[in-house]
């Protein structure tokens, strides 16, 4: 049994995707599918159980988890950038975490745990994976320093040795559909240019980055969760990694990537950013993958404009844009 925090979520839904390739379907999932249209997620995947996120949290409180789990992935938490209600954020994502770890430390189970590149703040002190430096991280926003909450006590815990807890970086791909205004600028790209054939970036506030030269290390889902399925299998593997592919792209290079997967020219506008965010905006960040290479890890990362032009082509061009099963697959 492997169990999927936040499984209808967007990475939580893309994991189940991936053990369903891998011939997997004894999965649990756990959410909280409210009232909005992330169950939409689940219609093409196979799984066993479904348990709502607080019901999950009373059974492994009580320690009354009724199954063998071979895994927990645990991609469940609010990964709002702009939420500003801390106390949630602290329930939500730091406490609910850390019960979880102690449960999985103490039954012997294995745990992959998304944290964030929002841990690393403005990038001032680099964007290396290691305990040296984390301590001295000041993210930008409640949502980061609720990541960075939990990395740390894991570490003064001793726990950080025997889980992986991953610094995903701008991930986007399928199944991010219900995430509202947290949706990937791909994502919103792609339906601005077929309304108006043009599409809207931020404007620079630094002199030292051109308008929409601003850059990030755009990482997509189904490298994201190829990742996860190998830490699965390498329970060796331990610590914090870095999820991204290591090289950093502007915004312009991600626009013009957009335009070319739907066959259109680029025409760009550059607006005014909100002056709530400007303070907290990344210009640049880039994933050390040293420690993930040297674990190991396999997964080579595919170039931004491959990995658009199969976002574009099969999801948001497709009359059902989320991520399917493949059904010849001999399931478990």
């Amino acid at each position: 049994m492997i169990i999927v925090t936040g499984g209808a979520g967007f990475l939580g839904s893309a994991m189940v995707w991936k053990l369903n390739q891998e011939g997997l379907t004894d999965i649990v999932i756990v959410d909280d599918l409210g009232s909005g249209e992330k169950w939409k997620n689940l219609v093409n995947l196979r799984y066993n159980e479904y348990f709502h996120k607080e019901v999950f949290l009373e059974l492994v409180a009580r320690d009354e988890i009724p199954w063998r789990v071979e895994a927990v992935v645990h991609m469940g938490a609010c990964s709002s950038t702009t939420q500003t209600d801390a106390e949630y954020l602290m329930d939500n994502n730091y406490r609910y975490s850390r019960i979880l770890c102690e449960w999985c430390l103490d039954s012997g189970t294995r745990l992959i745990n998304a944290s964030s590149a929002a841990t690393y703040g403005d990038g001032s002190l680099g964007f290396e994976d290691s305990v040296e430096t984390m301590e001295l991280l000041k993210p930008l926003n409640m949502y980061g320093y609720s990541k960075q909450l939990f990395d740390l006590w894991a570490h003064r815990a001793g726990a950080l040795g025997q889980i992986a807890s991953l610094k995903f970086f701008n991930v986007f791909g399928p199944n991010e559909y219900h995430k509202g205004d947290m949706k990937s600028v791909i994502c919103k790209a792609a339906a601005q240019i077929q309304e108006t054939g043009k599409l809207e970036l931020f404007k620079s506030y630094k002199k030292e980055y051109p308008h929409g030269g601003q850059q990030r290390d755009f990482v997509y889902v189904k490298d994201c969760v190829d990742v996860m399925w190998w830490l699965i299998n390498t329970p060796g593997a331990n610590g914090l990694f870095n999820v991204g592919t290591g090289q950093a792209r502007t915004w312009n290079d991600l626009a013009e990537a957009v335009f070319a997967a739907m066959g259109l020219a680029p025409d760009i506008d550059y607006i005014d950013m909100p002056e709530a965010i400007r303070g907290k905006y990344q210009y640049f960040t880039q994933a050390d993958t040293a420690r993930l290479k040297k674990a190991g890890c396999p997964v080579q990362f595919m170039p931004l404009e491959q990995a658009v032009q199969d976002y574009v082509a099969k999801y948001l061009m497709a009359e059902d844009p989320h991520l399917e099963m493949v059904e010849e697959i001999e399931l478990s």
